[in-house]
């Protein structure tokens, strides 16, 4: 396959970032819609959490098997495929009329997403020569960037303005134009001209394993908070199911087989088993602020869903230049331990000041916070990927890549789960401590009741109504404060993650990629 230049290369560029984006975007703008979607529907919020969790049960199952499906389709073909497929599942949840209707599109949805970012990035390294690879690097973090950041702040804004399925719909022009692109300007590697598939052994039951076994888990993670954990009979069975399938997975990849869909034994590498666990916290770290900020935001400083949006779009913007500099960086020999640990005393900087925050907080404050943020981001993917598979020989590295961002989504699903539970809980001790300190006799108690009961008598409320409306809004300021100091924790538990791993860092060793192993990157990055 020969090397893309000059207009080619940078078709081939904002092909793979474009469909790259709009996999990010649809991971984000979805939570913004959920209540306007559960109204339109005609059910409750618990019910449509059904729309995120099918499309993530999905994609962490695809992700860890993309690996092997380039080999078996071919890398191009898989990568079309997975775009047709992601466009049109996207327009069927535009149209769906239904909830589970809507599930089973978000679930083909991530089925086809699962491939484009671990696929993209690929194509991304193989548009530039070996010495210009962390250009390309930064280039698609810039990419990655703009999905999480336009994602919130375009759903706040359709949401605002538009129906919910104009969330849905923006994916399909993209989607035509990138697999247009892709069939005319994307090159076959060698590899891909002649596949014999025939000869390519399926490991079926390690995909069976793996598919019972992290789609359990993903389900239980996702499900647990909602569903009250084990008092759920499905809860109970599937985590009886993750419990025994992925131990079963583990061994036969190990074990079972010769030819495992996903070659566990690259795990013993030290750097990227170490890898694995710092991507866990990235990700629990990732997803825990993409679902407490806008919480935070809305529900106790009283943003709107475009407002909450909008404080995205600095962060964005001076993340793009961080990834640059990352890549600059990197391109002039900088170890990327020095770079990620930058990044993740950023990111674990970030939790620690959103936990400072209250109800007063300023537009100034979020964007200062978010900034900080995306230079964690900056500095800790791209690296930290790269650092991981250094030492891996080049034909474990699809493999590794693949580990790696499964870790990242199994951490996200973790985040989630914990904040949920963790939320939950903190906010029934916050309210009882806060309950507690309400006595019946104390004057700045009575004081306040008698100002919110005469506020409500001048507005022609009579003194009874006026009473229990007094009694009401002290018991929603009392929830307000209580919810928003259960945030403050979990901010703060997600930044004790971030210091508990620090160490883990400085056991990650140092070495720069070869022509050889950066080529191999380039088929297989994420």
């Amino acid at each position: 396959m020969s090397q893309p230049t000059g207009f080619r290369r940078w078709i081939v560029v904002i092909t793979a970032i474009s469909a790259a984006i709009i996999e990010l975007i649809d991971t984000s703008i979805v939570n913004v819609g959920l209540t306007d979607i559960a109204g339109n529907l005609g059910v409750t919020i618990e019910d449509v959490s059904w729309v995120v969790t099918a499309y993530a049960i999905a994609n962490v199952i695809v992700i860890p098997m993309t690996g092997f499906l380039q080999r078996y389709f071919g890398r191009k073909n898989y990568y079309i495929g997975s775009i047709i497929l992601f466009t049109l599942a996207s327009y069927g949840c535009g149209f769906a009329d239904s909830l589970w209707t809507l599930v089973a599109f978000r679930f083909l949805q991530g089925i086809g997403g699962g491939a484009l970012l671990s696929t993209s990035q690929g194509l991304m390294f193989d548009a530039f020569p070996p010495s210009q690879r962390p250009v390309a690097s930064a280039l698609f973090g810039m990419g990655i960037v703009l999905g999480p950041t336009l994602g919130p702040t375009l759903g706040g804004y359709i949401i605002d303005n538009y129906h919910w399925s104009w969330m849905f719909y923006i994916n399909v022009p993209i989607g035509i134009i990138a697999v247009l692109l892709s069939s005319t300007f994307i090159d076959k590697k060698e590899d891909e001209l002649n596949i014999d598939r025939k000869n390519i052994p399926i490991d079926q039951m390690g995909i069976l394993l793996l598919a019972i076994g992290i789609g359990s888990l993903q389900y239980v993670l996702e499900r647990g908070e909602a569903d009250d954990w084990f008092d759920s009979k499905a809860i109970m069975w599937l985590a009886v199911a993750a419990a025994i399938a992925i131990p079963a997975f583990i061994w036969w990849e190990f074990r079972g087989t010769k030819d495992p869909v996903v070659d566990l034994r690259t795990m013993k590498n030290r750097n990227l088993a170490i890898g694995s666990i710092l991507m866990v916290v990235i990700g629990y770290g990732l997803f825990t602020s993409v679902l407490l900020y806008p919480l935070f935001a809305q529900r106790i400083v009283g943003l709107t869903a475009t407002q909450t949006g909008k404080l995205l779009i600095p962060g964005g913007l001076v993340t793009l230049p961080m990834f640059a500099l990352a890549g600059r960086l990197l391109a002039k020999g900088v170890s990327p331990k020095i770079i990620v640990i930058g990044g993740y005393i950023a990111f674990a900087s970030f939790c620690f000041i959103m936990s400072t925050y209250n109800m007063d907080a300023s537009n100034g404050d979020f964007i200062t916070a978010l900034i900080i943020r995306g230079i964690g981001l900056a500095f800790v993917n791209v690296p930290l990927i790269n650092q991981s598979v250094s030492t891996l020989e080049p034909r474990q590295l699809p493999t590794g890549i693949a580990i790696v961002n499964m870790m990242r989504q199994v951490g996200g699903a973790f985040g989630v789960a914990i904040t949920n539970t963790y939320v939950t809980q903190r906010t029934a001790v916050h309210r009882g401590d806060l309950v507690s300190n309400l006595q019946p006799g104390d004057m700045l108690t009575t004081e306040r009741l008698n100002a919110m009961t005469q506020n409500l008598v001048a507005k022609g409320v009579n003194a009874f109504d006026a009473l229990t409306g007094a009694y009401k809004n002290m018991d929603s300021i009392i929830s307000r404060q209580a919810l928003m100091i259960s945030y403050l924790d979990t901010f703060k538990l997600a930044g004790l993650f971030f210091v508990v791993t620090f160490p883990l860092l400085f056991l990650l060793k140092n070495k720069k990629m070869d022509a050889a192993t950066a080529k191999a990157v380039a088929d297989a990055a994420h």
